[in-house]
């Protein structure tokens, strides 16, 4: 690449030059350096149970030993079917030190939707706990799919002492009832061995460690193939953007899932690389979130937009209770520039805004956490990464600064490819094709300007509906804000709005007066049909705002009304009707 195809460079302002080289190494290197430099140091903390990097490390040779008993190899898939808890991250080291390759599955799937990627996987094994909600879904996968066996762990086990005894005596109906027996391992016997696990060779390069699903918003999840080196350079990436991340306190709040990418990365494998401590929690509840940040001061939140909204509107939220914030990484959807500038006034804590994809192992670009923090773009790539602007129609032709076209990337992070997919159009010159629309400016800066796949046509016209939506978030009763295509028979489509208030602002405004302020500052083609109060908004499962739901309600509403409108209308005269008979 020509230097002039990388703006950024005469402004890169990240903690670490961007032609910084990077180690590619095994993921459980990432662990196993840091447990030897630190073994006493608090690693992670779960409801007041606070395992050390040494403890750890010493669970995660056991489980490594008795994943190697159940068959664990190379090429053999291990799924995760759990939500953020101590067992989590044992497994997850453990089985990539086996050799295996982690496979990771939402605990809001249901049935169906895990017996799918089970079979897609090809997963052998799954790890989950004795949470009866979960059990009860896992057991009927197991019975459905190839699956060979679960390994179970005790969710009582991981607690404080007192909380699981009390856990155990008070709440009896969570649990469920595990028959041990040959498809059944207990987590407590997988690591019942003397830790000294068979060695493996792993060649960071080519061995697959995560197979990683995307979202499914749209369309079957396919599964992204990300070796060991894709993931531990991704880490570093992460790391070194950060000036402080050798120095300052590490305390993560670990709210996000670590079965999505995004916290795979970002809490998971880059605080284990700084040696940093990770609070857990199963999933994120804002009082808990709240609590926890003061209780355990946390210094760095990484999260997505709705996550910081729920944050500001908290009714109980006191003044101090965000202070020890000094950087949130907001990720997984764009963040509204005045969410944005909200919370930077309500705490202490920069907010910058990053982009990546289940593609790129987690993260591509950010914005520097000292210098120009540019709101409303995703920042500068970090180092090693490139961010290249082609025509949607031609791939092939890269377009020059200011010029909004389809985001390609390239870097070490990026995947290998779709697990069983046609890869063919994928990739252009060995850049990954991303799907979504934006423009690098003079300094270098990218701003997304919306997916391709969103993007309304309205009688020819391009409308971007992230222009409608930071427009709708301009107004001071709106919280969160989502725009759609509906069909029209006369336009194709026509934007529509779907909106929530915030809790004080409840009533003060309707639907029709927010049309009617939206629509008098956007151009004519860009107007909405309709802006719809709801008190909720679908949300993925890390917690961003999903059209998908949105569009299928608009499309059966719309097939509905025509085949009404279908059934109305009078039936046609036979052709003798009206003659006479003369």
């Amino acid at each position: 690449m020509t230097a002039w195809e990388r703006p950024w460079l005469a402004n890169y302002t990240h903690g670490t030059a961007w032609e910084t080289p990077f180690e590619a190494m095994p993921v459980h290197h990432l662990l196993e350096r840091t447990a030897s430099e630190k073994p006493d140091a608090p690693y992670l903390e779960f409801l007041g149970r606070v395992y050390t990097y040494g403890e750890v490390m010493d669970l995660v040779c056991r489980a490594t030993k008795g994943f190697q008993k159940l068959g664990v190899k190379k090429g053999v898939k291990v799924g995760l079917f759990l939500p953020n808890c101590p067992q989590y991250v044992v497994a997850y080291y453990a089985i990539l030190k086996a050799g295996g390759t982690v496979v990771n599955f939402s605990p809001l799937y249901s049935a169906d939707e895990l017996a799918v990627q089970v079979e897609d996987s090809e997963t052998d094994i799954m790890v989950c706990l004795d949470v009866a909600s979960l059990y009860a879904t896992i057991s009927e996968v197991l019975e459905r799919t190839r699956l060979k066996c679960l390994v179970v762990g005790s969710l009582a086990r991981a607690l404080p002492p007192v909380k699981g005894m009390l856990y155990r005596l008070f709440r009896r109906r969570e649990q469920a009832e595990v028959h041990i027996d040959s498809r059944h391992v207990s987590f407590e016997t997988l690591v019942d061995n003397d830790g000294r696990p068979a060695p493996v060779q792993i060649d960071p390069e080519t061995d697959l460690a995560l197979l990683q699903y995307t979202g499914g918003t749209t369309g079957r999840p396919k599964g992204a193939m990300l070796t060991h080196a894709n993931l531990t350079i991704n880490a570093q990436q992460v790391a070194a953007v950060d000036p402080e991340s050798a120095t300052a306190e590490q305390r993560i709040l670990g709210a996000l899932p670590f079965f999505h990418v995004f916290a795979n990365t970002v809490v998971l494998n880059m605080t284990t690389l700084v040696g940093g401590e990770i609070v857990m929690l199963p999933k994120f509840e804002l009082g808990q979130a709240i609590k926890t940040i003061r209780r355990n001061k946390v210094t760095v939140l990484p999260g997505v937009p709705t996550m910081y909204t729920a944050m500001l509107g908290h009714a109980g939220r006191q003044q101090d209770d965000l202070a020890t914030l000094r950087v949130c990484i907001s990720g997984g959807a764009p963040l509204p520039v005045e969410l944005k500038t909200r919370f930077g006034e309500a705490t202490p804590a920069t907010l910058v805004e990053g982009y990546g994809r289940t593609e790129s192992a987690g993260v591509v670009s950010v914005n520097p956490f000292r210098g120009v923090n540019k709101a409303g773009s995703i920042g500068l790539p970090l180092p090693g990464t490139d961010i290249v602007i082609v025509d949607k129609d031609d791939p092939t032709k890269v377009l020059p600064p200011g010029e909004a076209g389809e985001l390609t990337i390239g870097g070490p992070q990026i995947m290998r490819g779709y697990w069983k997919r046609d890869n063919s159009d994928v990739f252009v010159d060995g850049r990954l094709r991303t799907g979504d629309v934006g423009y690098i400016d003079a300094d270098g800066y990218t701003f997304i300007i919306d997916r391709l796949k969103d993007m309304i046509t309205v009688g020819g016209f391009k409308v971007y509906p992230r222009t409608l939506e930071e427009m709708l978030y301009q107004h001071p009763a709106v919280q969160e804000a989502t725009v759609i295509g509906i069909p029209d028979d006369y336009l194709g489509q026509k934007p529509k709005a779907f909106v929530v208030l915030k809790p004080d602002q409840a009533g003060t405004v309707d639907g029709e007066a927010l049309r009617a302020w939206l629509n008098s500052r956007v151009a004519k083609h860009e107007r909405v049909a309709e802006v719809e109060v709801r008190e909720s908004l679908p949300k993925t499962m890390v917690g961003k705002l999903s059209k998908k739901e949105l569009v299928e309600e608009e499309q059966a509403r719309h097939a509905a009304a025509r085949a009404a409108a279908a059934a109305r209308e009078p039936e046609p005269a036979s052709a003798g009707a009206g003659r006479s008979k003369g």
